[in-house]
This record gives structure tokens, sequence and C-alpha cells, in this order.
């Protein structure tokens, strides 16, 4: 006779699993993946299929070899995850061997380090991104034009839309922003010339992955609003106070805003558990990206942002926790 189990209520059955939601996201990512091999050809490729590849294999090393886990998880989807979104977050150029050192940083450091999935502090392939751009600055902030289907370490390099607001702000000309795509070519993914990471490049199919984990309800819209709306409003005000500051549309869809605001931001381990705290995780991030960009050392912020808040996101969920079912109030 098989034993029984018996636990407190309430007892509740969902269909969500760590392969449901990782795979969904995967699949959300699909048409920024596409949009990012049409535009940089044979260098995202490799970039993509390396990151891939060595997140996977030290997720699979570390849980067989170190960890000696009985079951490896690295067919659950959050490695192949955390090599497209690293992949996401580096240039179409960058050698195979500095993708490798930040596949180690992501699945070894951060991840694997503190017990696996479910137990990282902070998103692995921010980490992953951050250890790269202090390691290798230069590589890190080269970036190629498009179009250059066939090249890869010899692609031609250009400015990039973030560096143009950068050189405003501190020559205080806003007439260098002339030099800035306009709004429906930064939307669609057409920058002239530097574009950034892979991953950033077009907001319309980042805003197609949006809508499907939106519909799939893998994430609620919280944190990507109140990030999005939250910039908007700060660059907006800083645009009206001095012109030399960028419009809030091109700060949004410019850099990794809202690849950071969809895919790293939500990240379910590193953001905060209830609605109030996932909108107080959210504005926090939009102005320190905000902040970051006009006057951090670094043209993008996203990143330090959201690794910023993962440290803070304990505290938040210790401030903002929800009632205990029954509790009654107490009297002053």
């Amino acid at each position: 006779m098989g034993k029984l189990i018996v636990s407190l209520s309430p007892h509740a059955h969902g269909t969500d699993t760590v392969e449901r939601n990782m795979y969904g996201v995967i699949i959300a990512l699909m048409p920024a993946l596409l949009v990012s091999f049409y535009f940089f050809g044979l260098g995202s490729v490799i970039v993509t299929a390396t990151s891939v590849a060595a997140c996977v294999f030290f997720e699979w090393a570390i849980s067989k070899y170190i960890l000696k886990q009985a079951r490896n998880t690295v067919l659950d989807g959050s490695a192949v995850l955390t090599g497209l979104l690293l992949a996401f977050n580096l240039p179409s150029n960058l050698p195979i061997w500095i993708i490798i050192i930040g596949a180690l940083f992501a699945i070894g450091v951060a991840k694997m380090t503190f017990g696996g999935l479910g137990n990282n502090l902070f998103n692995p392939a921010l980490v992953g991104r951050a250890a790269l751009l202090v390691a290798f600055p230069a590589q890190m902030t080269t970036w190629p034009k498009v179009g250059q289907m066939g090249s890869y370490l010899d692609a031609e390099t250009g400015a990039t839309p973030l560096s143009i607001m950068k050189e405003a702000i501190k020559s205080g000309d806003a007439s260098v922003l002339d030099q800035l795509p306009s709004s429906l070519d930064l939307f669609i993914g057409n920058h002239p010339d530097g574009a950034g990471a892979m991953g950033e490049i077009c907001a319309v199919a980042l805003l197609i992955g949006l809508s499907y984990m939106l519909w799939k309800k893998i994430i609620t819209w919280h944190i990507p609003v109140s990030i999005i709306a939250t910039v908007f409003i700060f660059a907006g005000l800083l645009h009206l106070a001095n012109p030399a500051y960028a419009d809030p549309i091109s700060v949004i869809l410019t850099g990794g805003l809202m690849l950071g605001a969809i895919f790293m931001a939500t990240d379910y381990v590193t953001s905060p558990m209830t609605p109030k705290g996932q909108i107080v995780y959210g504005v926090a991030i939009g102005f320190l990206t905000v902040v970051i960009r006009n006057w951090g050392a670094y043209p993008e912020g996203m990143s330090f942002a959201i690794l910023i808040m993962n440290a803070f996101t304990p505290l938040i969920n210790n401030y903002v926790k929800p009632k205990r079912f029954g509790e009654v109030p107490a009297k002053n």
C-alpha cells in the first residue's frame, strides 16, 4: 500500500513547470534572434551558437562532476536561455574565446555557485556580460555595422545611438543628436552605423516577444511597463530642461532598455514576487538606467541597474509581503 503524504492547506494544482516557462521565453526570443541573424549575418550565428553551447556544457559539467547532482538540469531550458540572453548582450564580432569566458561566469559563477536554478542572487547572463565588460572593455564596446552578412571578426564598426547621446551630453550641443536615426528606424532596427548588441537592435521584435509572454502568462506587465514608464517620464523631464538630452522615445528605443525591461529584469528568480514589489523594482531600474546613462562612465546603464536591483530583491520581498490568509490587522 502506498504511503499518503499529508500537508497543510491550501492545496493547489497548476500546470506551470520550469521547462514550460523556460522554453516559453526561448520561443519569445525567436523574433529578435531571427532579426539579429538578418542584420548581423555570420557573426550573429557564431556568437549565439558559441554562447548557448558553452552555457549548456558548463551547466552539464558542473552538475555532473562538481555538484554531483543526481538529476542534471541541463535539459530544463535554463542554460539555453542564459546562453541566448548572454549572446543578445554581446557584439556580433566578439571572439569565441571571450564568449566562452562570459558563459563560464554566467553559469559557473552566477548560477551554479549558489546551487543552480532558483538559488542565484543575480541574473546569470548579466553577470557574464558585466564580467566581460570589466575584463575586455575594448572588445565589448566595439559595435559592428549592420548588413555585413559574411563578416565576423573583420566587420566594420561604427558609433551607436547611445554613444551619440553621450557625446551630446558631454558637449552640451543638442545638434549632435541630429545624427540619431529616426524613431521609426530605431523601432524597426534600421541603424546605418553601429547598432549595439545583437539582441537590442529591433524594438518591434522584442515587443512581439513581450506580447507572446503576456499572452501565455509567462510574465506580468508590472516590471516592463514600470521600467519603460519611468524612463519615459525621467528622460522627458531632462529633455524639456535641456535639449542636449535625447527625447524619451529615442532613449527607450536605444541600447538594451527594451531587451532588459522585457527579458532580463523579469527573471523569476532575481525579481520580486508580488505585483507591488515588481512595480517598485521596475521604477528603481528605470531611474537608475537614466542616471547611469547620462552621468555614468558607460553609455549603457540597463545591465548595471538590473544587477543593482537584483541585490535589493530580498529586501523588497520582505517589505511588501502579502498579508497571511486570515491575518487580523494589529490594533493601535
